[in-house]
């Protein structure tokens, strides 16, 4: 073998171990002899063949963890939480990336200190709730959470994209009693509105009842009026066919008995016609005729206006 063969294989083997790919989405960290060198960004890139290594591909593509960790209230009731956090690099500077390149040894140590400060922050919170708080604090629990990691994760070259509590889940003793403390405050709730149901229905009716009676206290009112009325009226006629009746027997030279036999057998005829089968006491005799007629004559002259006596 000559030299330029020997020299033309150390060349292709110097330009092999100078070129370096890095990938879309990663960006390669230097080292010089185990000490940080620079970043690679990617694509082709060239180095010192052997003396500067790619210590380390940093992903700045968005990274996902779902987490599954349990936590206690205040009245000591056990939570089962699942939680998505997403994060990605802060940004592609020197420094950011060299930051994430030393603060864990590897990638698992940093997926453990991230979701035990999740899981931390998480039981912090709900230790100062109760049980039948928690899921209506979905939201203020996230955000929560957000406040403490936040700077935690700038400090080791992340940002928190985003947090979410996908299930928040009690232990089944704790759900049945939930579910008996509801179906309770359902029951009294119906209670309730059954009462007050009951309470309106009954203040209508009364309303409705003193309503109708009103109505015909007034109707009875004015058909005791209208009878009133009526009756006067009756007895008006009654007095203006008397006195004209009297009157036509006296210019007959009648006697006014004679008006009131025929009133008084008038009135028998209007019984018998009109009775209905009623039982009317009346003394058809002629002795009873008679004192029938004498009261009539005697009320009669009552009715007749006194001369004026001259004093």
């Amino acid at each position: 073998m000559d030299i330029s063969m020997i020299l033309l294989a150390v060349v292709a083997f110097l330009v092999v171990g100078s070129v370096v790919t890095i990938p879309q989405g990663y960006i390669g960290v230097v080292t010089l002899f185990g000490k940080y060198r620079r970043i690679m960004m990617p694509g082709l890139n060239f180095r010192l063949p052997y003396i500067e290594v790619i210590f380390r591909k940093v992903s700045i593509q968005n990274q996902s963890i779902e987490m599954q960790f349990q936590a206690i209230t205040a009245d000591q009731a056990n939570v089962n939480f699942t939680a998505m956090l997403l994060f990605a690099v802060l940004d592609q500077r020197e420094e950011t990336i060299k930051n994430v390149a030393f603060k864990f040894i590897n990638a698992s140590s940093l997926m453990q200190a991230l979701t035990r400060t999740v899981e931390g922050n998480v039981r912090s919170f709900v230790a100062t709730k109760r049980q039948s708080e928690i899921l209506m604090l979905r939201k203020e629990i996230v955000l929560s959470v957000k406040d403490h990691i936040d700077e935690l994760l700038e400090s080791w070259g992340y940002h928190l994209i985003d947090l979410q509590m996908n299930d928040i889940n009690f232990d089944d003793e704790i759900v049945r009693s939930m579910a008996q403390v509801v179906a309770s405050q359902n029951l009294r709730a119906a209670a309730e509105n059954e009462g007050q149901a009951l309470l309106i229905r009954k203040t209508k009716e009364a309303e409705a009842e003193g309503a109708a009676i009103r109505i015909a206290a007034q109707a009875e009112k004015e058909a005791s009026q209208l009878r009133g009325q009526g009756v006067a009226l009756f007895r008006e006629e009654v007095a203006l066919g008397m006195s004209k009746a009297a009157e036509s027997a006296r210019e007959a030279g009648l006697d006014a008995g004679v008006i009131l036999f025929s009133m008084w057998t008038d009135a028998i005829k209007h019984f018998a016609e009109n009775g209905q089968g009623n039982l009317i006491m009346l003394d058809g005799s002629t002795d009873g005729m008679n004192r029938s007629i004498n009261q009539m004559m005697a009320m009669g002259q009552l009715a007749q206006p006194q001369p004026k006596k001259n004093n």
